[in-house]
């Protein structure tokens, strides 16, 4: 690659490990700031997947001239990618279930409740179907 192209590179890794590194500490900042489980809990996956996303792409831009070594192929920086991608939002949905279910969230910061009308209808039709055994 000539160097021109080298350094181009260089300059727009730099720009993505810093958006990264900038998406990621105010993913942090959320977490000690906002009030209540929810908010937390969107503060830790959305800005934090979307920083380390862009600081894979810097790495990957940077290691990329000299890939001929072989040590470290830009292959994994694709699974860790893939791998937070996946994991994260599942994660987030299991940590939101279980503070609602345990009652740790503030439900006068919900704007709508659907899963109080859904557990209220499991609830009913769990104990219409106990009343009909008896």
């Amino acid at each position: 690659m000539s160097e021109e192209f080298v350094q181009i590179l260089d300059w727009i890794a730099i720009l993505c490990l810093l958006a990264g590194a900038l998406l990621s500490l105010i993913a942090g900042i959320g977490l000690l700031r906002f009030p209540d489980l929810l908010s937390r809990m969107h503060a830790a996956s959305k800005p934090q997947v979307l920083g380390l996303l862009l600081v894979l792409v810097g790495i990957g831009l940077r290691i990329l001239p000299q890939e001929e070594t072989g040590v470290f192929s830009a292959g994994t920086l694709v699974l860790v990618g893939l791998f937070q991608v996946v994991t994260v939002p599942v994660a987030g949905h299991i940590v939101a279930r279980v503070g609602y279910r345990t009652g740790r969230i503030r439900r006068d910061l919900l704007g709508t409740d659907e899963l109080a009308d859904r557990l209220e209808s499991d609830r009913f039709t769990k104990s219409g179907a106990e009343n009909n055994v008896s």
